[in-house]
């Protein structure tokens, strides 16, 4: 760990992807206290406004501030993008292990169902599971994890057939440990690597999933503030005031490059081949 937190300070794209990523999430976390107004306060009087001393970004067509309708989205975007992802890699982490070590039968049936879940498009699968849900923030998460499941299941299942016949999983065959022991004591801490980077790669891709499926009204519902319920607000008001798709459409773009670019450089740091570079 302590050379790990070397290399990662070493590292400026970490540092600064990290430090930015930190930042949003204490907005999120901070949300009641750092947003001027509640997101849901509508201000008959202050409909449709631009930028100004009393809304920083203007405010929406029920005169509801903008800057505060963002803050708490970041709140609902962070929330189920590493809710989603938190189960798509403890199932997907499951999947891949028994997949990987017991091959054959098992093994096939298992990759032959994650086969079935990559014919489909991810939004597609992901509006499928909605629809049969509805809408809904705890639905939205669960349809999204469903969705993520199959690409940690290959990712570890990848890991696992490159280490499970390497001598120290060996050794704990020899001296007769017991299969769940060399599965999560001796297996899984040595693939985590992989997963650590595709977890956090894969939350910038949950957080447009939400987005998308908010924006199509099947997320998170009115009046809780969402990045993508609010682009799609404001399409009919987006040439009087473009503050209303600009600051939603910029506040998840940097969120998502911030992620990408951090699983990247996490990539690199994890590599020994990258880090010796």
């Amino acid at each position: 760990m302590r050379t790990f937190t070397k290399h990662l300070l070493r590292n400026k794209t970490a540092v600064v992807c990290g430090a930015g990523l930190l930042l949003i999430c204490l907005c999120a976390i901070l949300s009641p206290v750092m947003a001027p107004y509640d997101p849901t306060q509508m201000a008959e009087g202050h409909r449709l406004e631009g930028m100004s001393d009393s809304f920083l970004l203007g405010t929406d067509q029920f005169g509801r501030d903008l800057l505060s309708r963002i803050i708490y989205g970041a709140r609902v975007s962070l929330m189920v993008g590493i809710s989603s992802v938190l189960i798509s890699t403890i199932v997907g982490a499951v999947l891949g292990l028994v997949a990987g070590y017991f091959g054959r039968w098992i093994d096939t049936i298992i990759m032959r169902i994650m086969d079935i879940f990559f014919a489909f498009p991810e939004i597609l699968l992901a509006l499928a599971i909605m629809a049969a849900l509805g809408p809904g923030t705890d639905k939205t998460i669960l349809a999204i994890g469903i969705v993520n499941i199959p690409v940690f299941t290959r990712t570890v299942r990848g890991a696992v057939l490159s280490v499970k016949n390497l001598e120290y999983v060996e050794s704990a065959r020899a001296i007769g440990s017991t299969t769940s022991r060399i599965l999560f004591k001796e297996i899984f801490p040595n693939i985590t690597a992989p997963l650590l980077v595709q977890s956090s790669i894969a939350i910038s891709g949950a957080i447009l999933t939400e987005s998308a499926l908010s924006f199509l009204g099947l997320g998170v519902q009115p009046p809780n503030p969402s990045w993508g319920a609010m682009i799609a607000e404001s399409r009919k008001y987006m040439e009087i005031v473009p503050g209303m798709i600009v600051w939603p459409c910029l506040a998840m773009t940097v969120t998502i490059i911030l992620f990408n670019l951090f699983g990247d450089a996490l990539r690199d740091l994890l590599d020994p081949r990258h880090r010796s570079r």
